[in-house]
C-alpha cells in the first residue's frame, strides 16, 4: 500500500514539473500579447497556427493533456486517501512546505484551478479548434481577437486573476512538495530550492495575472 501510494506521488512530482516547464512556454508564448496591437495580432495569430498544426507539438499536448488529467486524478484519490485512512487526519512534513495554510487547502486550490482550466479550454482551445473565427490579413484564425474579447470584460479578467492566485499558491506548495518527494529537498540545497521555488512563482503568475490585466485596462 505505501508503495502504491508512493508512486502515485512520484507520479504527480513528475507531471507537475513538466507543467511547471510547460507554463514556462506558455507564458513566453502569451507574452506576445502585450506587444502593440498589430504585432500582437500577426505574431499571436502565426504561433497559435504553428501550435496546432506542428505534428511534434500535438504529440507534446497529448502528453500534456494526460498529464493534466492523471496529476488531478491521482491527486484526489491521494487527498481523499489521507482523509479517510483510519478516521485519522493526514500528516504533514511542513518543512517541505512553505506554507501550511497551502498544505491544508490543496483540495480548494486545485478545485479552482480545474474549474479554471475548464474555462480556460472551453474558451479558448475548443474555439480555435472546432468552431469557425474570422482569419487575420494573413488567413490565420484571429484567436488574437477573441483573448482580446474575453480580457475586455471585467467578470472574466477577475475570475483570471482569482485562478492566478490560487495557481501561485498551489505552484508553490507543489514545488517545495515535489522536490521533496524526488529527495532535492535536502539541507544542503534547502535554500537553494526555496528560492527557485518563490522566483518561478512570482516570475509564472505575476506574467500571466498582467495579461488580463494589461488589455483590460488598455
Amino acid at each position: 500500500m505505501k508503495n502504491s501510494t508512493l508512486k502515485k506521488k512520484l507520479f504527480i512530482a513528475n507531471t507537475g514539473l513538466f507543467l511547471c516547464f510547460f507554463l514556462v512556454i506558455h507564458l513566453l508564448g502569451n507574452l506576445q500579447l502585450l506587444l502593440p496591437e498589430d504585432v500582437a495580432r500577426e505574431q499571436f495569430n502565426w504561433y497559435s497556427k504553428m501550435l496546432s498544426s506542428n505534428i511534434l507539438i500535438k504529440i507534446i499536448s497529448w502528453i500534456l493533456y494526460v498529464s493534466i488529467m492523471g496529476h488531478v486524478v491521482l491527486a484526489l484519490l491521494i487527498t481523499i486517501k489521507n482523509k479517510t485512512a483510519s478516521g485519522k487526519n493526514y500528516y504533514y512534513d511542513k518543512r517541505n512546505y512553505a506554507s501550511a495554510w497551502n498544505s491544508r487547502n490543496m483540495g480548494i486550490l486545485g478545485t479552482i484551478l480545474l474549474l479554471f482550466l475548464i474555462i480556460h479550454f472551453k474558451d479558448f482551445w475548443y474555439v480555435y479548434q472546432f468552431t469557425e473565427l474570422p482569419l487575420d490579413s494573413n488567413g490565420h484564425k484571429d484567436l488574437y481577437a477573441i483573448v482580446v474579447h474575453s480580457y475586455s470584460q471585467f467578470w472574466y479578467v477577475l475570475i483570471y486573476e482569482i485562478s492566478l492566485v490560487a495557481l501561485g499558491f498551489h505552484l508553490l506548495h507543489g514545488f517545495f512538495s515535489a522536490s521533496g518527494t524526488l529527495g532535492l529537498y535536502h539541507p544542503k540545497y534547502i535554500k537553494a530550492v526555496k528560492i527557485i521555488g518563490w522566483v518561478y512563482t512570482l516570475i509564472i503568475t505575476g506574467g500571466f495575472m498582467a495579461i488580463p490585466l494589461y488589455i483590460y485596462f488598455k
